[in-house]
C-alpha cells in the first residue's frame, strides 16, 4: 500500500526545502515544477506540439518560459492553449512516478494542488506555511522579481490561512530545525495511519 500526501504552499514558503525533508525522511517526492521543466527542455514531450501551436515559443530546441510570459502577456486565450497541450502530459509523468516509486509515501510537490482540485487526488494535504513578512523577504531576496510582481503572484493563490485550514497537516518553516522535525512527525503519524488501516 502506498499513501499519496499532497504538498503545496505558496510561493516563499519554502515548499523545495520541505520538499527535500521528505525525501530524506524516505519518501518518493515528485515535483510538478521539475516535471514542466523536463518537458519543456530539449527532446521533452511538450517541445513539438508547443512548436507546432506557438513557434516562436521554441529556441533552441527548448520551450521558452521567457517566451511563453510575453505570449500570454500578448494573448490572455493563449494560456488556455498552452494549459491543454502541458497539463496531459504533466499527468503522464506522474503517473509513470507513480508506477515506478518503491517508497511507501509518495510526495506530491504542486504549487497550486487546492486552486486545481488536485488534492481530492491525495490521501492527505501539508501545507507549507511561514509569516508574511518571511515569505516577502525570502522572495525579495531571490533577486528574482519585483515587489509587484510578488504581490500579483500571491494575489492569484489562494490565501495561506485557507490553505492551512484546509491541509491536513502543516509545516511552518520558521527554521530549518523546527521543519525537519515536524516533517518526521508528519511520516510517523502517516505510517502508523497506514498500520492501523
Amino acid at each position: 500500500m502506498t499513501f499519496r500526501l499532497g504538498l503545496t504552499g505558496s510561493i516563499g514558503m519554502g515548499k523545495s526545502t520541505t520538499a527535500r525533508l521528505f525525501s530524506d525522511a524516505g519518501c518518493a517526492v515528485w515535483d510538478a515544477d521539475a516535471a514542466v521543466h523536463r518537458l519543456y527542455s530539449r527532446g521533452g514531450a511538450a517541445v513539438a506540439p508547443m512548436q507546432a501551436a506557438f513557434p516562436e515559443a521554441v529556441h533552441d530546441g527548448e520551450v521558452s518560459r521567457a517566451a511563453l510570459k510575453d505570449i500570454i502577456g500578448a494573448d490572455p486565450t493563449a494560456l488556455k492553449r498552452i494549459e491543454a497541450i502541458v497539463h496531459p502530459l504533466v499527468g503522464q509523468d506522474r503517473e509513470e512516478f507513480m508506477s515506478n516509486a518503491q517508497a511507501d509515501i509518495l510526495v506530491f510537490d504542486i504549487p497550486l494542488l487546492f486552486e486545481t482540485g488536485g488534492d481530492r487526488r491525495m490521501d492527505a494535504v501539508a501545507v507549507v506555511s511561514v509569516d508574511a513578512d518571511t515569505q516577502r523577504d525570502r522572495v525579495l531576496a531571490r533577486g528574482t522579481m519585483t515587489e509587484t510582481q510578488f504581490n500579483a503572484i500571491r494575489a492569484k493563490q489562494m490565501p495561506d490561512a485557507e490553505k492551512r485550514a484546509r491541509g491536513d497537516y502543516v509545516v511552518v518553516t520558521d527554521t530549518m530545525d523546527h521543519a525537519r522535525k515536524q516533517v518526521q512527525d508528519v511520516v510517523a503519524d502517516i505510517r502508523k495511519r497506514m498500520q492501523d488501516a
